[in-house]
């Protein structure tokens, strides 16, 4: 995937709002419900605050999952905590053949799937379907082969731990961009 595609993908790609929007009546209870439910801790917003390259995080997602409706909306309260450097937008993966077959993890089409990518669409790493301590939950409910659907939001433990996750990855991507030789070459930092 070349930043010209990335940046294509991006550009056409909805911001949170209007991606809640495209669902049903439903589901968008369901990701206000998650959303509502997640709050950044005041260390937390203060470390996110700090970030000084700029991020964009392309999603692709499903509006239907469970898995999304239990994630997507902690990242997007992570974006807000400095909207300045993280730019967040989503794409439905039945809507977006393309961009979903080139994300195809363990051979099949999950979602979500985290694109991070620097400020001229460098791809820079790739996280989802679920954060570990997603993986770890599910695991002790031993959900097998069903997935949930979002109706009965995660516990606040779970949730938790789920945000501070990606708190973490968003984090070690922003540190990536701060370290690049050409981002530091170009910031002359």
């Amino acid at each position: 995937m070349t930043p010209e595609y990335l940046s294509q993908q991006f550009s056409v790609a909805l911001t949170y709002e209007n991606y809640l929007a495209s669902g049903k009546e439903e589901q968008q209870q369901r990701w206000r419900r998650a959303y509502e439910a997640a709050s950044l801790g005041t260390t937390q917003r203060e470390l996110i605050g700090g970030f000084v390259r700029q991020m964009n995080i392309l999603v692709v997602s499903g509006i239907w999952c469970g898995d999304c409706v239990e994630q997507c909306p902690l990242i997007q309260r992570v974006a807000e905590a400095n909207p300045g450097k993280i730019d967040l937008r989503f794409f439905d993966r039945d809507q977006h053949a393309d961009l979903r077959d080139r994300v195809v993890m363990n051979g099949g089409h999950r979602v979500p799937v985290v694109l991070f990518l620097a400020e001229d669409f460098h791809w820079c790493a790739t996280a989802g379907d679920r954060s570990i301590h997603r993986y770890r939950a599910l695991a002790a409910r031993k959900l097998g082969p069903s997935c949930p659907i979002g109706i009965v939001p995660p516990d606040t433990d779970e949730l938790q731990a789920t945000l501070a996750d990606w708190i973490n990855e968003i984090e070690r991507v922003q540190l990536m961009l701060r370290l690049t030789p050409r981002l530091r070459e170009k910031y002359k930092d």
